[in-house]
């Protein structure tokens, strides 16, 4: 069975067991949370979407860590200008581990 979640305004296709990072969410590790906004609900043939949400289907998930991404490194530059700018970001994110899926 697996769902289609949508979170920190992305969507993740998403399957008991699994594990994957999403944008940060203020919860502690451990912690279990419930996502409600569930997209499409699929088992094997068969395939629920929504319009746009499932009614009454939710995902379980349990915070495994916090992080941050590897550095992206920006550079800009204006030729014969003696103009560059570089500038680095680490995102911050959540690890999720998913436990259930529920509709």
């Amino acid at each position: 069975m697996y769902a289609v979640i949508k979170t920190g305004g992305k969507q993740y296709r998403v399957a008991a067991g699994e594990k994957i990072k999403v944008e940060q969410i203020a919860a502690d590790v451990g912690q279990e949370i419930v996502f409600d906004q569930v997209l499409a609900v699929g088992n094997g043939t068969e395939l629920k979407v929504g319009t746009p949400l499932v009614s009454g289907a939710s995902v379980t998930v349990k915070v495994v860590a916090h992080g941050r991404h590897d550095k992206v490194r920006i550079f800009k530059m204006r030729r014969r200008k003696h103009y560059q700018k570089r500038q680095g970001h680490r995102q911050n994110f959540t690890e999720i581990e998913i436990a259930s899926i529920s509709g």
